[in-house]
């Protein structure tokens, strides 16, 4: 008996019946067998794959809110993913689901984002003419664009998770509901944080029926909707919260729309980054020779539209910048480092 196998029995002596197992998978787009008798079970590989893809590495490099913040401890793209995998692992390990499935959901959900967050998808949405769904391309990046274009042959289960990690689709194994959970607790919470180190907002500002319910600080709150998450689900047999801290989750949502990611004082510089890409998508796609070598053959088969989305999606906040100075700014204005 392989290692992988015995890690599969295990599964199945110590998970709950509503866990997604690893050796009932559906499977890979690209069969896969002869690989998959080592020392992984087949979500483990796939949260490999995603850790050593290259669009994970750029996320370190990617806006979560606040464009290009004075202070180290803001949070970035990859902070974020890498605290959905931590809530996502705990909701998991406590109502015994598959951990390794919702790890390598919640470390593959926002590979698709843009430079300068929501922001860069609101551009290329007005670019295409067309929503411009992170999800989406997300799932693109792992079965399309990684790996020089044979993509990373994820497993059914993961590649769902990714897609379902917001939107109209719900994943169907309880782990991809749960990073779906954990990415909304994170997200709201972190940012909370964020904008208070930003002098945006105080711990005072948040409503007082909010505070009542899931807690003044980022301790108290991720502490709540966890605990409620895992006992409330345990209980139900389904991924959900109580009545209330779901209504006092939702408010928060709201508010933080409200005061922080339509605030001007927060995100007065978007119109400028949206500006940056949209000049970028426009100058690649009337002249796609100037893209880099990697993408010139795919032109051929996506299409003019689609490669430059792709391309300009890829990119670095910072990447983004240097792209646009050396395109649009004239050599001798440009700020030498």
């Amino acid at each position: 008996m392989t290692v992988r196998e015995e890690l599969e029995r295990q599964e199945h002596r110590r998970l709950n019946p509503l866990a997604a197992f690893s050796d009932t998978s559906k499977g890979r787009p690209i069969l896969d067998l002869p690989r998959e008798n080592d020392v992984r079970t087949c979500y483990q590989r796939d949260a490999d794959r995603i850790v050593h893809s290259k669009a994970f590495r750029r996320l370190m490099h990617k806006t979560q809110v606040f464009l290009q913040p004075e202070g180290d401890h803001y949070r970035t793209r990859m902070t974020h993913t890498l605290e959905v995998s931590r809530i996502a692992r705990t909701i998991t390990r406590a109502l015994a689901l598959n951990e390794d499935l919702a790890e390598a959901i919640a470390l593959g959900h926002d590979l698709g984002h843009t430079p300068f967050g929501h922001a860069g998808e609101a551009a290329l949405s007005a670019c295409l003419g067309k929503p411009f769904c992170h999800n989406e391309q997300s799932l693109r990046v792992v079965d399309v664009l990684e790996n020089d274009g044979a993509g990373l042959n994820l497993t059914h289960e993961v590649r769902m998770g990714i897609l379902g990690h917001t939107g109209d689709y719900i994943p169907e194994t309880l782990e991809g509901q749960i990073v779906r959970r954990a990415d909304r607790i994170a997200y709201v919470n972190h940012d909370i944080d964020d904008a208070i180190r930003a002098g945006i907002l105080s711990g005072r500002d948040i409503p007082g029926h909010i505070v009542d319910v899931l807690g003044q600080t980022y301790r108290e709150r991720i502490d709540t909707l966890v605990c409620d998450c895992i006992l409330t689900s345990r209980e139900a047999g389904r991924i959900c919260l109580t009545d209330q801290v779901e209504q006092a989750l939702m408010e928060l949502r709201s508010f933080m729309f409200e005061r922080v990611y339509r605030n001007p004082a927060a995100k007065g510089e978007e119109t400028k980054a949206k500006d940056m890409l949209k000049r970028l998508y426009e100058h690649y796609y009337a002249h796609p020779e100037t893209l880099p070598d990697d993408f010139q053959p795919q032109l051929s088969f996506d299409g003019m539209e689609r490669t430059v989305c792709d391309y300009i999606a890829g990119m670095t906040d910072k990447y983004a910048v240097d792209k646009f100075t050396e395109i649009f700014t004239p050599a001798g204005w440009r700020v030498r480092g």
